[in-house]
Parts: C-alpha cells; structure tokens; sequence
C-alpha cells in the first residue's frame, strides 16, 4: 500500500470544517494536520479548494448478483461507487438464489471478495420460515438481518405473525425492514386495474402505494421492536405521517432509526409527469409535501441515515406497461451529488449530509474504524470539487443497466478522486483498471 500525502484540504468531518494535511500509511490515516514538507510518500495531492469527505457508507443497495446478472453485477455496480464517493456498502438479499441460507450469504462475500472495488457487506434475508437461520447470523460478520413487510421478491415477504414476533424477539443483529401493507397495496391495484386496465399511469403509483399502507406497516414494525427491545432500522421513509414514528435523540443507543433515500429526497410527484416509470420504486415518490417533511426530519435528526436503495433495471424492463415495469432506479453513482446540490439549495447543510450519509451508518450497524476521518481508521476518503460543475450524460455512466433518472442535469460539484483503503481507485473520470478489492465490513457485535 502506498504512502500518500494530502495537503491543504479542507476536512468535514464529525460537525467540523479544518484545513488541514493528511498522512496515509498501510492504509489507515496515520496523521491529521500539519505533514511537514519532504515527507517521504509514493504519492502527494495538493488539495487546495477541495473538500476532503469521509467515504460514504450506503446501507442499502441492490446490486442483483447471483441470478440477476443483466441487470447489473456487483463489480460494475461498485465500480458505479466509487466513482461516486461510495467507498462501502451494504447489499440486499433478493437475488437468485436470495440470500436466505448462510450457504448462499457467504456466497455472496466470495463474490464482493473477488470483484468489488468497494468495500461490502451483505444483509441476510429473513422468510417466513428461516427463523433458525436468522438466530444463527453473527453480528460481527453480517450487517443485519433484512426483513420485507411489503414489496418483496419471491418467497421473502414476511407476513406470518408468528414469524415475525419470532425475528424481533431473537435477532441477534439489526433488523432492516421494508414497510409498506401489501393487502391495501392489493386492493389499490385492482382498482387501479378496473379503471385503467394494464396500462395505469405511473402517476397513480403513490396512490397505489399511499402514506396510510407506508405507516400501517412501519407502526406494526415500530411496535414489535419495541415489545422485544429490538434493534430496528426502518428503511426508505416515504411519508410525513411515518416521521411521527421517530425521534431526534442522538442516534448512538437508539433503538428505532430511520433511513432516507436520496431519489425521495430530490424527486417529487409531479416528476412522474416528465419520467414516467423512471421513478417508479417502492416506496413510491410522493408529494413535494412529503419530500420537503423528510428533508426537514434528515435536517433535524428524526432520520438517522441517508442511503440509496440503488435498483437497477433494464431500460427495456423499466419501458414496459405499470404492472410490468419493475420498482427501481440506479443511483449509487451520484448520491453525493445530490447531496451536495441539496446543501446549496439549503435543505440540509454539508456537515449534516455527512453525518447521515458516512457517520451515522458507521455509528449504528457498529462499521469497525470506518465512516470518520480519524487517525487509525482505514482512510476511505473523498475529494470533491464543489465549484466544478458535472452534467450526467449516458457516456458517464458506469452502470450495467446504462441510464439513469438524473441524465441531463448539470450537479454543481465534481467527484475528483475516491480513496478505498488508503488507496486511490477513482481519478480523472476513471476507476483504475487495476484496483484492488475492497475489504469485508467488519461490526462490533453491540447490537442490543
């Protein structure tokens, strides 16, 4: 691993702004502050102007290996990371095989092991009959156990009463959960259907899938984690009426936590309008009202963390008819953008964006020595133009699937380079050709 200095840069990191030099040896950022000149080291960056960021840590991601190869992969998709500041991620188990079976989970590390230039992690997926399975995750090698209450794929809704009093009462790690109540889903789409036929508007998305399925499903999850004390991490918060579920206590001993995605944060209602089933995922985009309570709740701590739930299909997939156009767009790429952009509009400010989107992951799954710029955590690191425009052109896209929602719009700032592990993989528009591979996550156990 090289030696590399990084001079007058201008830190966020942990609610602070510091102008200082950073010394990266073995990986790890051995210092922070003044490196005197002549410092032997392989590489050296002026940083002067640029603002130097904790990699991001995405809790949620879909990055459709094993079976779903077309859509995308998880080398691609990680390479799509990093070239966005995403340094590590957490990846869902609805894949083919799901990841339902330690057997199929650690599968899936020998995958990110040998092609992913992020560092990763992998949840385990909970069934209405795995519960076995789910007791034995080691909550220092898994990031959680994934739980759909709604929307999900194959045979991994959980809908069994009795299963689901069973993971919340003996989870040993963090339960994530996908809330929305799929029997109003279903009486919505036929209604929908009776009206429209095949052919429904992707505009009447969130009223098939509405505020009061979203809430009757997150307050069932917020009360079964409650009644057992469990550690519950609601996903993807859609709707103003969810926000009365949480707190803005201060995330370290929280019990419930909420997460924000950045497409509910930067798209609204009226965009179905222009994108049609672009933005058609679940939960569904909802009403520039909801939007602006959510970005409010990230502003004041009520959501704990910002992801992206990345879910990426194919432009032929996403082209056809309602009921057959899948939920889902790729992200992954340019979530600190968004981030930024929504900083300058002043949603939220910088040093809270990198609370949500870098420290708060690391502080609530327990990510050994990552997700700061502290002296002795691996430096997975992040330097940012924030004066250099970027237009997202299809050319400029790393993901497999080939577009994105975001395409023709200009962000205000640019992904200059990304380190993963003291290393820099991502310069000039390019993911090295011979990166290393990223590491395993690794967790502190402290669940309960």
């Amino acid at each position: 691993m090289p030696t590399v200095v990084l001079r007058n840069a201008e830190i966020i990191n942990e609610g602070r702004r510091l102008r200082a030099d950073v010394l990266i040896r073995a990986g790890r950022i051995e210092r922070i502050g003044t490196i005197p000149a002549g410092t032997k080291a392989d590489q050296e960056y002026d940083l002067t102007g640029k603002l130097l960021l904790p990699g991001l840590i995405d809790d949620q991601v879909h990055f459709r290996e094993p079976g779903l190869t077309h859509k995308a992969c998880i080398a691609s998709e990680a390479r799509a990371s990093v070239t966005g500041g995403v340094t590590s991620f957490m990846e869902m188990p609805n894949t083919n095989p799901p990841a339902t079976t330690h057997e199929e989970l650690e599968k899936k590390y020998a995958i990110g092991a040998a092609t992913s230039v992020a560092n990763y992690s992998f949840f385990f997926g909970a069934t209405n009959t795995n519960l076995d399975a789910v007791k034995a995750t080691d909550p220092r090698k898994v990031c959680g156990v994934k739980v759909f209450m709604g929307s999900s794929t194959g045979d991994m809704l959980v809908d069994a009463a009795a299963t689901l009093e069973g993971i919340f009462r003996h989870s040993p790690t963090l339960i994530a959960t996908h809330c929305e109540d799929t029997p109003r889903i279903k009486i919505a789409e036929a209604a929908a259907k009776a009206k429209w036929g095949d052919d429904v508007p992707a505009s009447e998305h969130p009223r098939i899938r509405d505020a009061e399925a979203c809430y009757a499903s997150s307050s069932m999850a917020a009360e079964l984690a409650k009644r057992h004390d469990a550690r519950l991490h609601i996903l993807h918060i859609t709707t103003a009426k969810e926000l009365s579920l949480f707190s803005a206590a201060p995330l370290k001993g929280k019990l419930l936590t909420a997460e924000a995605c950045v497409h509910h944060l930067w798209f609204a209602e009226e965009d179905y309008a222009r994108l049609g089933h672009q933005i058609k995922c679940n939960p569904a985009i909802k009403s520039s009202a909801d939007r602006a309570a959510v970005r409010a709740a990230v502003a004041s701590g009520v959501i704990d963390v910002i992801a992206t739930d990345h879910a990426p299909h194919t432009w032929e997939e996403k082209s056809q008819t309602y009921f057959k156009a899948p939920s889902g767009l790729p992200l992954v790429q340019h979530s600190l953008q968004v981030l930024l952009d929504l900083v300058k509009q002043g949603a939220f400010t910088l040093e809270t964006a990198v609370e949500r989107a870098c420290h708060a992951p690391a502080v609530l799954f327990g990510v050994e020595q990552r997700g700061f710029i502290r002296e002795g955590y691996w430096a997975d690191l992040v330097v940012v133009d924030a004066n250099k425009p970027q237009p997202v052109t299809k050319a400029g896209l790393l993901y497999q699937c080939g577009w994105s929602p975001l395409e023709g719009h200009t962000f205000s700032s640019t992904i200059e380079r990304t380190f993963v592990n003291g290393i820099c993989v991502y310069q000039d528009g390019k993911v090295r050709a011979d990166a290393p591979k990223g590491m395993r996550l690794s967790f502190d156990g402290n669940v309960r």
